[in-house]
């Protein structure tokens, strides 16, 4: 179960890793964000390759980072926008539907597709969701499902979480075809690399926000890139859908933060729903 451990710690760092993408999402836009996450884990992560064995790479590793490396760097830009316009507490818990996406992705790409238990941990997950607006019940059936995808946030939390669903798998492919640390390094630097004249075309001002907001942005490097070793280290000894699912956990972290960081405000629901969505990851671990 080691590998339960190394998921934990990675739904852990990845929750401290929102809270300062938060707070800098106030004095800047999410290109900025976005590219400052890859380059500030960079600058930690690069060291370490210098006592790592560089593996020989073939042409899978290749297209999975071309592939995985693209549609991560879209996620990233998706995700900033999600937490940016709505609530922490709110949008991170959208992102526990990855485990439902990967449903329909892991079988194709690997071949893996949890058991029973596994499903029923998936049901647990949508319930969850609509547990959280659960008081928009009264309009109609389906209506916390409705009131979720209304709201700017969530909606584009779900399209992160759909698109994390495929590159998990390129991931697996990656770490597979390297080493964990190699293929975070890779993906990182693929990423800060493609993201610069995306970031210097949109935004204004980009460098010096950068180096006004070190203090927030250098942290948030440190997270992210410690969740992401965790997480490749993770799925290189599990299937992915199960990795994915524990570090799911983080949306709890995510909601108290929320509040109490943030005051934002609907905790008793959005706890219970959150709470019942990590049931759900734990029914998906235990099959």
């Amino acid at each position: 179960m080691v590998w339960f451990i190394y998921a934990f710690l990675t739904a852990f760092f990845e929750s401290m890793k929102d809270v300062f993408s938060k707070k800098s999402l106030k004095d800047m836009d999410e290109y900025v964000v976005a590219w400052s996450l890859t380059f500030f884990s960079l600058v930690f992560l690069l060291p370490m390759l210098f006592f790592i064995k560089i593996p020989t790479l073939t042409s899978q590793f290749w297209i999975a980072l071309l592939i995985g490396g693209s549609l991560n760097l879209v996620a990233t830009v998706v995700f900033m926008k999600a937490i940016k316009h709505s609530d922490l507490s709110l949008t991170i818990p959208m992102i526990t539907f990855t485990p439902l996406f990967l449903l329909i992705t892991s079988p194709i790409m690997l071949g893996e597709f949890p058991n029973l238990m596994g499903l029923i941990g998936v049901i647990l997950i949508v319930m969850g969701a609509y547990i959280m607006k659960l008081k928009h019940m009264k309009r109609g059936l389906f209506a916390p499902f409705r009131a979720l995808i209304k709201e700017k946030g969530p909606r584009l939390m779900l399209l992160v979480a759909f698109i994390w669903s495929i590159t998990s798998n390129f991931d697996k492919i990656g770490v597979m075809n390297s080493s964990p640390m190699f293929w975070v390094a890779a993906t990182g630097l693929f990423m800060a690399i493609v993201m610069l004249p995306v970031m210097l075309f949109k935004s204004k001002n980009s460098i010096s926000n950068i180096k006004s907001g070190y203090k927030v942005l250098i942290p948030m490097g440190i997270f992210g890139v410690a969740s992401s070793i965790f997480q490749m280290t993770a799925i290189s000894m599990t299937l992915v859908a199960y990795v994915i699912s524990i570090k799911r956990t983080s949306a709890i972290m995510s909601v108290l933060f929320g509040h109490f960081l943030f005051k934002e405000k609907g905790l008793k629901e959005r706890l219970i729903g959150v709470v019942i969505m990590v049931l759900g990851v734990v029914l998906i671990t235990l099959s």
